[in-house]
């Protein structure tokens, strides 16, 4: 990767890290990988304008006073946050990491990229409209409730992934392990739990708080929607996504923290790649 775009994304990747610090760090570090991203022709002026509303419209779902701008705002929001992170959006070059790779002996080909419009959603999402721990202690805790859950969802994902034919074991650590973590936490799981549950399972469950089953039903939306939005790799995959997003809202509500969905999420996709089949048989897709 060419250093303009590596320090792109090292500054992306500095942006969501200090989330958890001074609230100052993240937008300006976002701002010099915007720059950056310029400068190294990983963006351009359609997705400048692209980022600009969305931070707009995010910010405003968070801290405009009026109900119905911030339900307006919110609406603009979810649309922007799918357009971005199914690359729908002009100006955006991401760089190609891993291409068409062959991971484990019979599997389908692997790709990888960094995506910059991705990444900023998470970066944005998180940053704004994500409940997050505000300390050691508390962060604790967080983990304490979430490991339980973090084992079960490993477990029955991949338990149903074996059963189904979808991957078999191949407990192998290729060359790609530690960037493929690296850049899939930052930039898919981050925007993927940011979105699924720390925007909309959050919000449903407020909506629906006067119910004794209203959180346990934006569980089942959250898990539904996770696993309908990874039905493009055939149904078996989207019925395991479904599963895995069970465990990944199970998580948040268990701790209504976005962290517990993180740590689920990217275990989940780590114990995958390093022991299984990745990411998955050529005849079981």
């Amino acid at each position: 990767m060419p250093i303009p775009t590596l320090l792109t994304f090292l500054l992306l990747a500095a942006a969501i890290g200090t989330v958890w610090s001074h609230p100052l760090l993240p937008p300006l570090l976002f701002a010099a990988a915007v720059g950056a991203g310029l400068l190294a022709g990983v963006l351009h002026a359609p997705a400048l304008i692209a980022l600009i509303l969305f931070a707009g419209a995010a910010w405003l779902a968070g801290h405009a006073r009026a109900a119905p701008l911030r339900a307006a705002a919110l609406t603009v929001t979810i649309l922007l946050a799918l357009a971005l992170a199914m690359h729908k959006l002009p100006g955006f070059n991401n760089p190609l990491l891993i291409d068409h790779v062959q991971l484990s002996a019979n599997a389908v080909p692997f790709t990888q990229y960094a995506n910059f419009d991705k990444g900023a959603v998470g970066l944005i999402l998180l940053a704004w409209l994500c409940q997050r721990v505000s300390s050691w202690s508390e962060l604790g805790t967080v983990l304490r409730r979430t490991l339980p859950v973090l084992v079960l969802t490993v477990v029955a994902t991949l338990g149903f992934a074996l059963a189904a034919g979808v991957v078999g074991v191949d407990l192998k650590l290729p060359q790609q392990t530690l960037s493929f973590i690296a850049v899939n936490l930052l930039f898919t799981v981050v925007a993927e739990e940011a979105f699924f549950r720390g925007l909309l399972q959050a919000r449903l469950a407020t909506a629906l708080q006067r119910f004794r089953w209203g959180p346990w039903l934006a569980v089942a939306v959250s898990a539904l929607l996770f696993g309908a939005a990874h039905l493009g790799g055939g149904l078996r995959y989207g019925i395991l996504a479904g599963i895995a997003g069970i465990g990944y809202a199970w998580a948040y509500q268990r701790t209504q923290r976005i962290e517990a969905a993180l740590l689920v999420h990217i275990a989940l996709n780590a114990v995958h790649f390093i022991g299984f089949t990745y990411p998955a048989r050529i005849d079981g897709v």
